[in-house]
């Protein structure tokens, strides 16, 4: 976090004016840091010319979906909730390293049916400079969408992102990366509400343990427990290793493991060829 305050001003005054330019938007809304503080943004600078879009998904853990509708409650941000169906289609179901695209093609889809209904002019989401760095293949669904990308076009990083949405006393601030629960899944094993459910279920168990940063990496009849650096030595009892076996096995795993490099994001893209991963797909 070392923008200097100047910079970080000139950038969301940027924002302010890219927002302000898009006479009315839907914002692509999750309820994490990115896409809540775009969507209060856009408020502050549309009102009811913006509305928050969140996906009612199977791949949305429900205490997400909670939280989500709370924080736009919070705010008065307009919402809309709508269903889609991403479980559905078979390319997005089989899961291999396309399947992001086809969750965003579903979800911008789906938005784009409901624009056609109503006044809203513009599509946007929550995508931010730091992303360009990671195998996103959402932001070619993004692209063929005509999808704006304000954050990213104000050059916004995700540290600076936390920065304006604390300054501006914003509750999710510091709200950890929580990607959709497919994701836990490994690439190549087929995405079922049953997979879903013991993830979120697993997700629910370790919070409910006191973890605070974590992953449930799907691997079949093996379940990867992923827990951030600073809270593993909390899971590496004999007490905590045997709760951990109880809960995991009830789920459907047979096989128990906690992985010792800790949580880091994307661990499911190091199996990934290399081609598929040097693929940058366009903000």
């Amino acid at each position: 976090m070392g923008t200097s305050t100047h910079t970080l001003d000139q950038k969301r005054s940027v924002l302010q004016r890219i927002l302000s330019s898009l006479q009315s938007v839907m914002v692509a809304y999750s309820g994490g840091v990115d896409s809540g503080f775009l969507a209060w943004a856009a408020y502050q600078e549309l009102g009811d010319s913006m509305l928050a879009v969140l996906a009612d998904s199977p791949s949305l853990a429900r205490s997400q979906q909670r939280d989500a509708i709370a924080f736009a409650e919070e705010h008065r941000i307009p919402l809309q909730v709508i269903a889609t169906g991403e479980l559905s289609n078979p390319h997005y179901a089989r899961n291999d390293g396309a399947r992001c695209f086809h969750c965003k093609d579903e979800l911008f889809t789906v938005m784009a049916q409901y624009r056609e209904q109503s006044s809203y002019k513009t599509i946007a989401y929550g995508v931010n400079v730091d992303d360009q760095s990671d195998y996103r293949p959402g932001r070619r669904a993004a692209a063929e969408h005509g999808v704006a990308a304000p954050l990213l076009e104000a050059g916004l990083a995700k540290s600076e992102i936390r920065q304006l949405a604390r300054s501006a006393g914003l509750r999710i601030w510091d709200k950890p990366a929580s990607p959709c629960l497919s994701s836990r899944i490994e690439y190549g094993r087929p995405v079922t509400p049953e997979a879903l459910l013991a993830v979120e279920q697993g997700e629910e168990a370790l919070r409910a343990m006191g973890f605070q940063q974590f992953r449930v990496r799907h691997h079949g009849d093996i379940v990867r427990i992923e827990i951030a650096r600073d809270e593993l030595s909390l899971a590496l009892t004999s007490q905590m290793a045997a709760e951990l076996t109880t809960v995991f096995k009830a789920l459907g795993f047979k096989y128990v493991t906690l992985d010792l490099e800790g949580l880091r994001s994307g661990s499911m893209n190091e199996i990934l060829p290399i081609h598929t991963l040097q693929s940058r797909e366009p903000a």
